[in-house]
């Protein structure tokens, strides 16, 4: 497991602090929940279950239908 140092100002590490108790956890895994939700690579469960939920919502082409056509790319 690694160890990482930070440094923050006193008015943060007394936010930090109380934020970790509020969520009745120690600080490193308070910060260690944090890095795990904004590095993730999928979405949420909670948000992959939201797929499809609203059956009367636009199919992706339909949404892009008034974008217009792509300009053809030019050849390297």
């Amino acid at each position: 497991m690694g160890q990482v140092t930070i440094y923050l100002d006193d008015e943060t590490e007394k936010r930090l602090r109380k934020a970790a108790e509020s969520a009745g956890v120690p600080v490193s895994r308070w910060i260690g929940r944090l890095i795990q939700e904004e590095t993730r690579t999928q979405w949420p469960e909670s948000v992959r279950k939201l797929a499809g939920i609203w059956p009367d919502f636009p199919e992706a082409g339909e949404l892009r239908k008034e974008q217009g056509t792509d300009t053809p790319r030019e050849a390297l």
